[in-house]
């Protein structure tokens, strides 16, 4: 097993958890003005309540080299205080494949991330510099959880024996062929849990990074009976203003979100159980 699915498949069984929880910080919601020490509370509460942490990178480029430099500090913090946790970087990095190098060292060598959001619209001669490293995880944008999605997502494409499938479905088949390494996953949106079954289908095996639930309406035990894998669940179930956001007030937003995030694992736990599946 490589290296990020190892690291993922054990975090969750150790806190008997899928839930991630997405460090978007937002100064106009945010309850203290520092980012790093927001993030650092927020990981102290929960960090026997995760198996991954996912900073979305705009939160921070938005605020300059401050942003990025909150960005070291909360790698650094997640590493000390949780470091069987997975990081993931949520980026979306995606062009032709000399530039996919640079993105990939940036993301994998300068940062250490475990995994990373990627784009694949450049096919596949541009992943294969995120692909080389086989030990790190490729977490490839398929069907996203926003409205608009379906304006090109759902475009319907024809397969090489004549089948029509939305452009999403050709994308998880895509990211299928492409996991050579057993290094690759797909993202698909808790919003939209009968694509998500399709996706599954099609990515057996493969880790599926699920955001959408909490603030985005999500539809969190539709998402879980039809994304459970065959074996390992291989679900990231993903939260971000559900869970950092549960309060805002400076003095509880820590124990606030740490409810949050307990809430979440107990309500997937739950359906685990319904299901028959054991860590």
């Amino acid at each position: 097993m490589p290296g990020f699915a190892r690291k993922l498949h054990k975090s969750a069984a150790a806190n008997r958890s899928l839930v991630c929880i997405g460090l978007d910080p937002d100064p106009a919601l945010m309850p203290i003005p520092d980012i790093a020490e927001f993030n650092r509370a927020i990981i102290d509460a929960t960090s026997d309540l995760v198996c991954a942490y996912k900073p979305n990178f705009p939160f921070y480029e938005a605020q300059g080299l401050p942003g990025l430099r909150a960005l070291e500090r909360t790698v650094d913090h997640v590493r000390n205080v949780a470091p069987d946790a997975a990081l993931i970087a949520d980026c979306k990095r995606g062009d032709i494949g000399s530039t996919n190098a640079m993105y990939a060292r940036a993301l994998f060598d300068v940062w250490g991330f475990d995994a990373a959001t990627v784009n694949a619209w450049g096919g596949a001669d541009s992943m294969e510099p995120y692909l080389e490293y086989e030990d790190r995880g490729v977490i490839i944008w398929c069907r996203s959880s926003n409205p608009g999605a379906a304006e090109f997502q759902d475009i319907p494409t024809a397969l090489q024996d004549g089948e029509r499938v939305p452009l999403y479905e050709l994308m998880a088949l895509r990211a299928a062929e492409w996991n050579t390494r057993g290094n690759v996953g797909v993202v698909v949106g808790s919003t939209y849990p009968e694509e998500l079954g399709s996706v599954r289908r099609r990515c057996p095996d493969m880790p599926i990074l699920v955001p959408g639930i909490g603030a985005q309406g999500g539809d969190l035990e539709a998402s879980l009976r039809q994304g459970l894998d065959r074996r390992a669940p291989n679900l990231i179930i993903s939260s971000s203003r559900g869970i950092t956001y549960a309060s805002s007030d400076p003095a509880d937003f820590a124990p606030a979100a740490r409810s949050a995030a307990a809430s979440l694992r107990d309500a997937i736990e739950r359906v685990l159980a319904a299901e028959g599946r054991e860590w």
